[in-house]
Formats: C-alpha cells, sequence, structure tokens
C-alpha cells in the first residue's frame, strides 16, 4: 500500500520561509520521479516542481525559480521543499505526488499523491 505524507505547512508571514516535506512508504522510493503540486481556492491544481529518481534533475514552475528548492533523501524516503521568500500568492493546499518515469509537470502523470499540507502566506 503506497502512502505519501505531507507535513511542514503552516502560517507565514510574506518573506518567510517553510520547508514541506512528504515521506513516502509502499513504494521503492528511489525509483520513483517526485513532484510537488499545489491548489489554491477555487483554482485548478498546478505544478510547482519536480525531482529525478536520482536527485540530479529538477524542473520548477516559473513562479517559484529562484525562491524555492526541491530536493530529496532516497535513504529516508522523503522529498522535501525548501520554499523561501513567500508571497500570499503561494498560499494553497500543496500536495506530493509519485511517478515511475521521467519528470512530468501534468497532474495526470502521477500515479500516487499524499492527502496535502495547507502553506497560508499573510500580507
Amino acid at each position: 500500500q503506497v502512502q505519501l505524507v505531507e507535513s511542514g505547512g503552516g502560517l507565514v508571514q510574506a518573506g518567510g520561509s517553510l520547508r514541506l516535506s512528504c515521506a513516502a512508504s509502499g513504494v521503492t522510493f528511489a525509483s520513483y520521479t517526485m513532484g510537488w503540486f499545489r491548489q489554491a481556492p477555487g483554482k485548478e491544481r498546478e505544478f510547482v516542481a519536480a525531482i529525478g529518481w536520482s536527485g540530479r534533475s529538477t524542473y520548477y514552475t516559473d513562479s517559484v525559480k529562484g525562491r524555492f528548492t526541491i530536493s530529496r533523501d532516497n535513504a529516508k524516503n522523503t522529498v522535501y521543499l525548501q520554499m523561501n521568500s513567500l508571497k500570499p500568492e503561494d498560499t494553497a493546499v500543496y500536495y506530493c505526488a509519485a511517478r515511475r518515469l521521467a519528470i512530468m509537470a501534468k497532474s495526470n502523470a502521477y500515479e500516487y499523491w499524499g492527502q496535502g499540507t495547507q502553506v497560508t502566506v499573510s500580507s
């Protein structure tokens, strides 16, 4: 049974930082591309960042480049999203997701999903 469990969300002021974690179980974690997506109220789920199985390949949506960093620790079966210089428009529920193949930005390409963690950035 595959489980992805996000943590680390919360309330932060604009300009602040948060680090999200996603712990995986029930999968051969090192074989999976991992992604982070987010969904704000009334909006569609959008791609944020993804990292290849080895950690060498990463990809970001333009709005977070230079502010967010995705990383992974295959020994701990965990993927991280370091979020700096947060803006009110970053407010959303953040989801991690896993897929077996190469990095993709489309949510329907991911096989497994976590339950999400709320990030709220106040102005």
